[in-house]
């Protein structure tokens, strides 16, 4: 996969991501993580992108910017080993590219931060 970062097609792992307590929102994006296993060092990465976000068309273009944001911090090694759920409500597609990565950066931060205290 491109820059390390995977996608999660296993069941197991999207529940442990609906149950993790490490979450973090801010504006439209919200980022839940779930620490890697032992020995595990990949990035895994699973997006949600609902409906109301708008039609089809923007739908997928903010899946495609979310994916970009995300390989992004995965080159710049700010996005540590896991499974990360990023969820999207409307007013994405809006945001430029910059303020995502910055947002998403400070998200995935903060999620990996929660997930660690909780240890």
């Amino acid at each position: 996969m491109p820059d390390g970062v995977w996608r999660i097609g296993d069941r197991a792992t999207f529940e442990a991501l609906r149950r993790s307590s490490a979450r973090a929102r801010a504006g439209p994006l919200s980022v839940a993580h779930v620490p890697p296993a032992p020995g595990e060092r990949r990035r895994r990465v699973a997006y949600a992108v609902g409906r109301p976000v708008g039609s089809a068309v923007v739908r997928n273009r903010a899946r495609r910017r979310l994916r970009a944001v995300m390989a992004e911090l995965a080159r710049s090694g700010r996005l540590p080993a896991g499974a990360y759920l990023v969820s999207a409500r409307p007013g994405v597609a809006q945001l430029p590219f910059e303020e995502l990565v910055a947002t998403l950066g400070d998200l995935v931060e903060r999620a990996s931060a929660a997930q660690a205290g909780t240890r």
